[in-house]
């Protein structure tokens, strides 16, 4: 890692939950995969979506949809990796959707609101006695008791 008077420079892979809990994140331009797409709900953020392939474009569903904390660019073909590729979203789609998002209107204080709520939910689940710590804890106590059984 670099530092300058004019930023940072992070070679290799970023560490991007630490990226995305900084204050000064306002949203998360996201291909919505799994692992980005729970960094961003823990990090409280709201999210652009712009789905490659794959389960990415259910989970855009999830983010705008169902937990409303996301603005789609409209991309809606799956991109293959190996063939040709095509404009997915187009220039002024996602100027749009970066200016409702950043912008202090209705629609993106209300998402950030969401979206910060829901950050707070999921760092209560994981720490000790939170939902998903104590689902792990009974899953790795379920284990170690099949375990001793078949042993």
């Amino acid at each position: 890692m670099m530092e300058s008077k004019k930023g940072l420079i992070i070679r290799g892979w970023a560490p991007q939950l630490l990226i995305l809990e900084h204050a000064a994140v306002g949203g998360f331009m996201t291909h919505c995969g799994w692992n980005s797409t729970i960094e961003g709900v823990s990090a409280g953020v709201p999210m652009i979506t712009w789905p490659l392939s794959a389960e990415q474009f259910y989970n855009e569903k999830l983010i705008t949809d169902v937990l409303r904390i996301g603005l789609r660019v409209g991309s809606v073909e799956w991109a293959s990796w190996n063939s040709e590729r095509k404009v997915s979203a187009r220039r002024e789609k996602v100027t749009e959707v970066v200016e409702r998002l950043m912008g202090g209107g209705d629609e993106a204080v209300e998402m950030r609101k969401r979206a910060k709520e829901l950050g707070e939910k999921a760092k209560r689940a994981v720490e000790k006695g939170g939902s998903s710590y104590s689902d792990a804890d009974a899953l790795i106590e379920e284990l170690k008791s099949r375990r001793k059984i078949e042993n």
